[in-house]
């Protein structure tokens, strides 16, 4: 697993060993960031349920200005924490441990761009995006990518958000919105 563009393209990006975390595909990775091309930059960037920290990461390279990361397991929390150092990124990146769902709304600045990842099977998409859309605060035009099982799209959709675009890869869902304006 590797930074695919940018200021860190090439670095090679750690993973806690076992099955603690579901990286994001590269193909997946890269469809995701030839989407958001024009809103990476200079963006604030919320990457829930990190894993790896690898869609934060990838964000910093191609010229986000600033990353928090959310992550539960202490494993994955440590390679975040040397993925970060690796590609020389301490200056722009922040690491809260501990629940996301807990620490969400704890967060104070608005957000351009949202990703949100859970383990498919802990029941914590739903809760997740409650919190996103109810309580985090999210930059005009701020898009969420939500990367969830085919269950989880489902979900999604039937939800007033307003969808901008969605993408299947195999079994993962790739969902893009932002919140619905109500007039």
């Amino acid at each position: 697993m590797r930074i695919i563009a940018g200021q860190a393209k090439g670095r090679r990006l750690a993973a806690p060993a076992g099955a603690f975390t579901r990286p994001t595909a590269g193909r997946v990775k890269e469809a995701i960031f030839s989407v958001l091309a024009a809103k990476t930059a200079g963006a604030v960037v919320l990457d829930a349920f990190a894993g790896t920290g690898a869609l934060g990461l990838e964000a910093l390279s191609r010229g986000a200005e600033r990353a928090v990361f959310l992550e539960k397991t202490r494993a994955a929390c440590e390679s975040i924490r040397g993925n970060i150092r690796a590609c020389g990124f301490e200056d722009k990146a922040i690491l809260f441990p501990g629940d996301s769902l807990r620490n969400m709304p704890k967060l104070k600045e608005p957000f351009d761009l949202v990703f949100i990842d859970p383990p498919y099977t802990k029941g914590l998409l739903v809760p997740a995006l409650r919190l996103v859309f109810g309580t985090l605060l999210l930059a005009d035009g701020a898009v969420v990518v939500v990367e969830t099982d085919a269950e989880g799209a489902e979900y999604l959709k039937a939800l007033p958000l307003d969808i901008l675009k969605e993408s299947r890869y195999g079994d993962t869902w790739v969902i893009y919105c932002c919140k619905m304006e109500v007039e």
